[in-house]
């Protein structure tokens, strides 16, 4: 488990730049220093650090943005958090407004195990309750949650190489092959109906912010991909060394 390997305080950091950066690739200094209430001097003495860690690739006076290898490590925070605030409300009845706090607190402890067992267990939830935002596909080699189930033991699960991320979390004109497809049959039908499988390459053209569904290029061809089959569609994500200018 990587909690006994990386601090929390790096984790966190980690978390941070995460969820800044997720749109627009860089994540302030400032903004990291507000966030974490740190002094700012501190935080780019610890970016330099997590820099040559390989975590981060820093910027002076322009931001920070994660390696592949940080977001790796992140984004399975921010699962676990998601999972852990959907615990929290759906089986546990915890005020929403309580939520962030509780699983900030347990997040770093929750096992690979237990996280597992929790997706299981709330039948691979989409989104957290909190602020609805995405959850994270898991970081085990799958292409379904039907394949996951059909394991018992944590140990016979091999870990994806490249990361994920949703289509409904991609950028115009981004492409990407998907690679996991999370939730019940009904998805696999959807896409199935729009001649959309797994490995099939995909292209964002649009968001429609009416209704939330994303419309994509698939094989020259342009569809239309419902808001809640978009979260549940993931693509592999690459990585671009040189996007700050």
């Amino acid at each position: 488990m990587h909690g006994k390997e990386i601090s929390e305080n790096v984790e966190e950091y980690l978390e941070t730049i995460y969820k800044m950066s997720f749109n627009s690739g860089v994540a302030k200094t400032t903004a990291i220093s507000k966030d974490l209430n740190i002094a700012p001097g501190s935080v780019t003495q610890m970016l330099k650090k997590l820099e040559k860690k390989g975590y981060v690739k820093y910027y002076q006076y322009k931001g920070v943005k994660l390696t592949d290898k940080g977001y790796k490590i992140a984004e399975k925070i921010v699962r676990k958090h998601r999972l852990l605030e959907t615990f929290l409300f759906d089986v546990l009845d915890i005020k929403k407004e309580h939520l962030h706090e509780q699983a900030c607190a347990m997040e770093h402890s929750l096992s690979d195990e237990a996280e597992r067992k929790l997706c299981h267990l709330l039948k691979q939830p989409d989104q957290c309750p909190d602020d609805h935002n995405i959850i994270p596909a898991c970081h085990f080699k799958l292409s379904s949650c039907d394949e996951c189930l059909e394991i018992e033991d944590i140990a016979d699960l091999s870990k994806r190489i490249t990361n994920l991320v949703s289509i409904a979390d991609m950028q115009t004109n981004q492409k990407g092959k998907i690679k996991f497809i999370r939730g019940s049959d009904k998805i696999f039908e959807k896409l199935l109906e729009k001649d959309i499988t797994l490995e099939s390459e995909v292209e964002l053209i649009s968001k429609t912010p009416f209704d939330g569904s994303i419309k994509v290029n698939v094989d020259g061809k342009e569809k239309i991909i419902d808001k809640d089959t978009s979260f549940n569609v993931f693509v592999e994500r690459y990585f671009e060394e040189n996007f700050i200018s």
